[in-house]
């Protein structure tokens, strides 16, 4: 097919409309923009579709149908982007081929393919995602130094500056040690003024001269009709989805586990997950217009500061990544109030900032409007965006101790996502245990089986899923040898599941000290007692048979005492004498806690310095001793954390990635304080 620049034009312009009903969460309407064209732009439409139908619900069933779609999106961008190549139509004044277009759209899919495999969660998925990143690594490249010969740093973003000098960055430059990973100008001239109707695929024109950013000067395109209103559309669609996807490629590589990223070192790969945080701030600029990579790019920021703020455990600056994560929700949401993305990642900011009052609030009128609006006429239909919401809120409500909504909320999901209904069983069970329910938790339980049974992504089970059926057997094991029913096994189960599968999503770290005493006058009143010496424990009712009886229970119980003493600034908690001697055989069901519990122990040690740096204890000169002591410890710590766990350990991928964040976090308060990384 002959490339026409005003066919392409069309063409983005109609695609562009889908990607605005997506991001309101009108997904009939955008499904129908989508399917009315069959080129590359409307192909990739489709392949965003479903891709976050699959990743943002959870879904499992569509990542398959993802990655059908996107593999079309890829082949059929290829195929434009060959044609572009050839064709005789030039450019008045440039120095750059028709087609870019496609060649950014092309990169985009590939590297949306790989983050399909990732989402398995296994390692085969990971190598999977490795393959795809070797394909899209090249031409990121490629487009990063055509696009920013002279770096990001003259590029403004909606985020506030780390520290107030910066170093040039630059693809394949080292990792920048000195600079803020995100760096605003006062100078907002730089990124060229956008359509408040444009997005990503708003391109009916080419690039234009402008003397405002020496980076983007030589790229001066044109068509057979420009329009400079046009013109500026494609410096933002060329931008942005530039720094989008060098960005979103080096930000996936630094979260890979260590040992997927060892194998990458093979195909010559590198990342600098400070320089992707980066271009993906610049591309998010863009986001307040409706650029859809700018969209995608602050989605991705929200996503990782997200995260960040919930699993390492530590920040070395708090305040900064609330602060940057505020202002990226902030450019989105006034253009997307009813979007579920948006709701969400409100409420997430309200959980990290210790109010979860509000986040539940938020959550619940959103969901509320969501439904009132199915209800009526103009019906939008957007079950994924429904269910995030509602598995935050579940979470929100277990941290809470709200344990019947919780229960209920994780029970609803099953019935609007595909991801592993067996885990919200799981968790479930938990919930009515901790309210005496056994009845209900025994029937929950009883129904995982066939759930697990049903499930696998690429072939492999879920690791959450292995796990709990780990637990079912020892579960089932312990009741039989105590000489119950094991029919009945909820009788032998002491410590919720609930809760166990709650550090994994580190639930108990931003509880208030009321919730937090009492989730340790709970395990504490286990027996056998714990000759722990602390103001909050409970006595344990004197009992020839311990209620927990194996190593796995006696470490799991520990481990949750700390993190809550933890979590009040309780930090100096000590046993006394021995621990209590266990009486029942270990299991395979628990091995993941020896690597986890090094990992909370290096957390305490940065915690304990941070409380003393807030009250102001000592002396500033003894407070960086203290300062270079516990950081060179806690990186101690988080190596003997990944040593104990091997990638034949339950979720050691999850702990991977968490290891991951806080050597960045450490490495960071290093810098901050002005000691060598």
């Amino acid at each position: 097919m002959a490339y026409s620049p005003n066919a392409v034009a069309i063409h983005l312009l109609s695609a562009s409309r889908g990607f605005d009903h997506l991001f309101a969460d009108d997904i009939p309407s955008a499904e129908k923009v989508f399917a009315s064209e069959n080129d590359p732009f409307h192909l990739v439409g489709s392949g965003y579709l479903c891709f976050l139908e699959a990743s943002l619900g959870l879904d499992s069933s569509k990542m398959g149908e993802a990655a059908r779609l996107l593999s079309l999106a890829e082949a059929g961008s290829r195929t434009a982007l060959k044609a572009a190549a050839k064709s005789k139509l030039r450019f008045a004044s440039t120095t750059f081929p028709p087609g870019l277009e496609y060649e950014i759209a092309n990169a985009d899919t590939v590297v949306l393919l790989g983050v399909t495999h990732a989402l398995s969660e296994s390692y085969m998925g990971y190598l999977q995602c490795l393959y795809s990143m070797n394909s899209a690594y090249g031409k990121f490249s490629k487009l990063y130094k055509t696009v920013f010969p002279n770096g990001l740093d003259s590029y403004s973003t909606p985020l506030t500056p780390l520290s107030p000098f910066s170093t040039p960055s630059s693809a394949g430059s080292p990792a920048i040690t000195s600079s803020a990973f995100i760096t605003t100008k006062p100078n907002k001239a730089t990124r060229p003024p956008v359509r408040q109707s444009s997005s990503f695929f708003s391109l009916a024109g080419r690039w234009g001269s402008d003397s405002a950013s020496s980076s983007a000067s030589s790229l001066s395109l044109s068509v057979e009709a420009e329009n400079p209103e046009e013109i500026q559309n494609l410096k933002s669609l060329i931008i942005a989805g530039t720094a989008f996807g060098f960005g979103l490629f080096n930000l996936i590589f630094s979260l890979l586990p260590k040992k997927i990223q060892s194998v990458a070192g093979l195909f010559g790969f590198a990342h600098d997950r400070r320089l992707a945080l980066q271009a993906l701030a610049v591309s998010a600029e863009y986001a307040a217009e409706g650029e859809v990579h700018g969209v995608l790019a602050g989605l991705v920021l929200m996503t990782y500061h997200g995260t960040v703020l919930l699993l390492s455990g530590y920040q070395a600056d708090e305040a900064r990544i609330i602060r940057e994560y505020e202002g990226v929700v902030r450019s989105i949401e006034a253009r997307y109030p009813t979007g579920a993305l948006w709701i969400l990642n409100r409420a997430k900011i309200y959980r990290m900032t210790c109010d979860p009052e509000s986040a539940i609030h938020v959550i619940t009128s959103g969901l509320e409007e969501r439904e009132n609006d199915a209800e009526g006429e103009n019906n939008k239909g957007c079950k994924q965006g429904d269910s995030l919401l509602l598995f935050e809120l579940a979470w929100i409500h277990l941290s809470q101790r709200h344990y019947m909504e919780s229960a209920a909320a994780f029970l609803k999901l099953t019935e609007l996502t595909g991801w592993s209904h067996g885990t919200y069983y799981f968790i479930a069970a938990g919930c009515h245990i901790s309210l005496a329910l056994s009845d209900n938790a025994q029937g929950l339980l009883d129904a995982i089986p066939s759930l697990l049974d049903k499930r696998t992504i690429g072939g492999k089970e879920l690791p959450t899923e292995v796990l709990i059926k780990k637990k079912l057997a020892f579960y089932k094991k312990k009741q039989k040898r105590l000489g119950g029913d094991e029919a009945k096994f909820v009788e032998c189960i002491r410590i919720s599941p609930a809760e166990e599968m709650g550090i994994f999503w580190n639930t108990h770290n931003l509880i208030s000290p009321s919730l937090a005493k009492a989730h340790i006058k709970e395990w504490s009143a286990l027996s056998p007692p714990l000759g722990i010496d602390s103001p909050y424990m409970a006595d344990p009712i004197s009992s020839t048979t311990p209620e927990l009886d194996t190593p796995d229970e006696l470490a799991l119980r520990f481990l949750l005492l700390g993190i809550a003493h933890r979590s009040i600034g309780c930090v100096g908690i000590r046993i006394k004498g021995n621990s209590p001697p266990s009486t029942g055989p270990a299991s395979s069901s628990s091995t993941w806690i020896g690597g986890l519990a090094m990992f909370e122990l290096a957390v305490l040690d940065l915690k304990e310095v941070e409380v003393e740096e807030n009250n102001g204890k000592g002396p500033l000169a003894d407070l960086g001793q203290r300062w270079k002591t516990a950081l060179e410890s806690a990186r101690i710590k988080l190596d003997a954390a990944m040593n104990l766990s091997p990638h034949s350990i339950d979720l050691s991928s999850q702990l991977d990635i968490r290891v991951s964040m806080l050597r960045d976090e450490i490495d960071m308060k290093a810098e901050m304080i002005g000691l060598t990384a």
